[in-house]
């Protein structure tokens, strides 16, 4: 075969597997509005690095309303407002890295799901630009509750644990329906680092931080957009 007759054949073999994987992953984001994650890049690498995986899925009517608000409170308050992106955080992040060797993120919770369903962990552009994509689609597709939902059950919240069921269990001895809101705001206290903040025994962290969340909790609590995601209906 001609290198003239090559080309255009291997064009066209490329052009396929392109047009068969984003239809694919299309499928797979519809059907994850339904169906909980197998598995993830995030919880493999939890595994295969020795920091184990212990999860176990809940439905969002078996998460206490307390834990739902927890982490609003804690990762993102304007949650129930935005279309995925809060710009002003990002913009006020962006400021704080050109002058500070601290690194401040400013994700939301949709980007952090898209981030720990459908990629993995990282500062690379390539990431964050399909984290982009990702955010956008669940926006759309999911809802704030199911994306809501996704996160409590895949967010890591120890070290090797991830969802909220599991690391109720762990820290608490109870499932996460049964989790009060000074236990919320404890799980809720690690997630920014949860391999290194522990719950149990109580890191010095997680003792001061959790004491904002119960002040942003309840600071938040009555705000009707936000009872609107965290209640237990599908409306």
């Amino acid at each position: 075969m001609t290198t003239e007759g090559f080309l255009p054949k291997l064009w066209g073999i490329i052009k396929r597997v392109f047009i068969f994987l984003f239809i694919a992953q299309i499928v797979y984001i519809i059907l994850l509005k339904w169906i909980n994650p197998p598995v993830t890049i995030t919880q493999l690498s939890s595994l295969f690095t020795g920091h184990g995986l212990k999860r176990d899925y809940v439905s969002r009517n078996n998460i206490s309303m307390n834990a739902k608000l927890a982490v609003i409170a804690s990762e993102d308050q304007l949650f129930p407002d935005h279309n995925g992106f809060d710009f002003k955080s990002i913009e006020k992040a962006m400021k704080h890295n050109q002058r500070s060797r601290s690194l401040h993120g400013a994700s939301t919770i949709s980007q952090q799901t898209a981030k720990n369903v459908f990629l993995w962990q990282g500062r690379s552009w390539i990431r964050k630009g399909l984290e982009v994509y990702f955010t956008f689609m669940i926006e759309k597709i999911w809802g704030k509750k199911r994306i809501l939902e996704v996160y409590m059950n895949v967010a890591e919240m120890g070290d090797g644990v991830f969802g909220i069921e599991k690391a109720a269990q762990k820290d608490f001895n109870k499932h996460a329906i049964n989790l009060s809101r000074q236990e919320t705001a404890m799980i809720a206290a690690c997630l920014p680092n949860p391999q290194k903040y522990s719950v149990k025994p109580v890191s010095r962290y997680v003792a001061v931080r959790s004491g904002w969340v119960l002040r942003q909790m309840n600071n938040l609590q009555a705000d009707p957009d936000v009872q609107r995601i965290i209640s237990g209906s599908k409306k």
